[in-house]
């Protein structure tokens, strides 16, 4: 007998059934069935076929396949008795629990007495799937591996997606072929990582970045996690993500994933990408003044590191709001003893030689120029030279002898006793001072993959919030290495990488958009030579690059021209006056002609205006530019286009475009199948085209 259920939306059908009273697996899961579609025979017609050399019944790929069903490919749970036993759990469906947008499979092993749980959660707006797994028992076990529920991956695609990185240089996409075997990722390092951010995308084949089917999944944890992308010896393919294994060091009765986000898509990886920005902002974060608009950040860090002087901090606070900032970010140096990255992590106290009076009058004076007030902390860490260190010795995770990371230990977060103390600090900071922001660091990797250490750090996260909801919080990890939906659930802004370089920025930005909103996003404008490259970049390119996200500065506005001063004061006044909607639009990718442009289309969810940025990174193959084809307009709807920035065009651009002079109305038909020929710009440059419909 055959059992099935489905999940519907507008865009997308996801079919589950259950034979022979086994775990369920997923038999279809694409573009919109009929409502009258047979879903049993769907899952006859999906049977493969069986020849030599193979079992006589190919196994079910379930939702939590099992090895002692003879599956071939990677089992989705592998646990172990109290006495270290390995157990073979042989699962069978229980019931189904069915809601309007959602349902809850439970299969039970009476054998070894335990149960198994998948939870299915189907946004109708966004589209997105939410799905868990858990595991209970009558007794604790310790558990290996426990994936969330297993998806089928489909067979008409070539290759997959993936993201790896490294410091100042996150969010950079790999495209391995599909073949027989295992595409296995697993990040240990006990935070999300920038080596392995924990998303996949399928594109089917000749899927685009606008058009083509594709699946796109993202699992919401912070710390570290396994990715399975497996062709089985009969073709079929599975998706699996979970924890990290072994992260979880003690045993317990009762285990359970992070949320699976997953995507399907029609319309290429923008589908994908905007199913998931909205998701994020308007489903995952809890913003702490919703409808206030984004506030104009300045971040003193790279104007001053470590050398904290007031009337020096007075005088970047003038000229920083002079400019067009809203918020004034006190960053790391304002404790302690804290002279570099060597001590006082962990001791929270106002450092009285810096500030003899306390931060009260930087505070004032900041609020006194119109702008709020954040503060830099890094809680989870804590220096050797610091005296909490030295009175608390026991609270550093890991052994004495541990190589040390920017001369830091993390602290043992799954102790009370050290989520107590810093909720004592950092909220006494917060009680006694009007802050509105933190910035929340977290700069090295953990001695070992502690599943408990995130659970903590959640917590104290989750705590604060709780009695200073209006502070915002921002994830930073050394730049991008804790950003995925479970940390966003609880801040408010990534800081996505530490590079300030607005052409690696360029580049970081427009892959992390399939996953991310510009509202969530920090970007800001970084000192004419980068920090962190070397590279000397135009401050017209810096600041456009920063205004496709959150925008800030972050350099000393002391460095700054008249030119440039006046450069930037008038894109922040551009990014303000379109700030609110862009706040809601969705990032499309463009698929642009020419390997060097990097194209986006910021788009108003109701499709009445946009703004087009194709930014420079390096110089064309031909010497002329190709059109760049836009989407997602109204064929028949009559556009008004005009080049933000025309202005910028060089002494080389000689040619007499009509996007020089003003204005154009052109159809969305002809915006999308003819496209826009921009103006020749050299490499390290931006192009700024507004649309509106008419």
């Amino acid at each position: 007998m055959t059992q099935c259920w489905r999940l519907d939306d507008e865009r997308q059908t996801l079919a589950l059934a259950s034979s022979g009273g086994r775990c369920p697996q997923v038999v279809y899961w694409g573009a919109p069935l009929p409502a009258g579609e047979d879903l049993t025979a769907i899952t006859r017609i999906s049977t493969l076929d069986v020849t030599g050399g193979m079992l006589d019944e190919n196994p079910d790929l379930s939702l939590c396949p099992e090895a002692s069903r003879t599956f071939p490919g990677q089992p989705g749970l592998i646990v172990r008795d109290q006495d270290g036993t390995p157990l073979l759990p042989k699962f069978h469906l229980d019931g189904v629990e069915e809601r309007p947008d959602g349902l809850t499979v439970i299969c039970k092993d009476q054998g070894n007495r335990l149960t198994y749980t998948a939870d299915f959660a189907l946004d109708p707006e966004t589209h997105v799937i939410a799905m868990t797994a858990a595991l209970s028992a009558d007794r604790p076990l310790h558990l290996h591996w426990l994936a969330a529920p297993v998806l089928p991956a489909p067979q008409h695609a070539n290759d997959m997606i993936d993201f790896a990185g490294r410091w100042c240089g996150e969010f950079q996409m790999n495209r391995t072929a599909w073949s027989p075997g295992i595409r296995y990722r697993e990040n240990r390092t006990g935070r999300t990582g920038h080596e392995h951010f924990p998303g996949l995308i399928v594109p089917c084949q000749a899927a685009t970045n606008t058009s083509g089917e594709a699946f796109a999944f993202h699992y919401g944890w912070s710390g570290g996690h396994r990715m399975i992308a497996e062709e089985l010896p009969d073709g079929r393919r599975q998706i699996q993500f979970g924890h990290a294994a072994r992260m979880e060091t003690s045993p317990s009765t009762e285990f359970r994933t992070a949320p699976l986000y997953a995507v399907y898509s029609s319309d290429g990886l923008n589908g994908c990408a905007v199913s998931f920005q909205r998701h994020l902002r308007d489903r995952v974060v809890t913003w702490t003044k919703p409808g206030r608009p984004r506030p104009v950040h300045y971040n003193c860090w790279e104007a001053v590191y470590f050398a904290h002087d007031l009337p020096v901090l007075k005088d970047i606070a003038t000229r920083a709001a002079k400019l067009g900032a809203e918020r004034f970010v006190l960053d790391d140096g304002w404790f302690g003893q804290r002279d570099d990255d060597t001590s006082s992590l962990s001791d929270w106290e106002v450092d009285p030689r810096k500030y003899p009076d306390g931060l009260g009058p930087l505070i004032d004076y900041v609020h006194g120029q119109g702008m709020s007030f954040g503060i830099w902390f890094e809680p989870e860490m804590i220096n050797p030279n610091s005296n909490i260190h030295r009175a608390h010795p026991d609270w550093a995770l890991g052994s004495e002898d541990q190589v040390l990371g920017r001369q830091q230990k993390a602290l043992n977060m799954a102790l009370p006793e050290v989520r107590d103390f810093l909720y004592e600090r950092i909220s006494k900071l917060l009680s006694t001072h009007p802050i509105d922001y933190i910035k929340w660091d977290h700069n090295r990797v953990l001695p070992m993959p502690d599943a408990a250490q995130t659970r903590g750090s959640y917590a104290l996260i989750d705590r604060l919030r709780a009695d200073f909801p209006d502070v915002e919080i921002e994830s930073c990890a050394s730049g991008g290495g804790r950003i995925d939906f479970g940390i966003l659930s609880r801040t408010q802004r990534v800081w996505l990488s530490d590079s300030n370089d607005a052409l690696e920025r360029l580049k970081m930005q427009h892959n992390a958009s399939i996953f991310m909103p510009s509202a969530v996003t920090g970007s800001h404008v970084g000192p004419r030579k980068c920090h962190t490259s070397g590279r000397v970049l135009g401050i017209e390119f810096r600041a456009w690059v920063a205004a496709q996200r959150h925008m800030g500065f972050e350099m000393d506005p002391r460095e700054l021209t008249d030119h440039e001063a006046r450069v930037l004061a008038d894109v922040t006044a551009w990014w303000k006056e379109n700030r609110d909607w862009m706040y809601a639009a969705d990032i499309l990718r463009l698929d642009a002609s020419d390997p060097s442009v990097i194209a986006e289309q910021q788009q108003a969810r109701d499709g009445s205006r946009f703004v087009v940025f194709s930014g420079k990174s390096g110089t064309s193959p031909q010497i002329a530019p190709r059109p760049l084809r836009l989407t997602r307009l109204e064929p028949d709807a009559q556009y008004e286009i005009s080049l933000r920035n025309r202005a910028s065009a060089t002494v080389l651009s000689r040619g007499n475009l009509a996007l020089k002079d003003g204005p154009l109305t052109l159809t969305g038909a002809a915006l999308m199948h003819n496209g826009v020929t921009l103006p020749w710009s050299f490499p390290e440059s931006m192009w700024v085209l507004e649309g509106k419909r008419l």
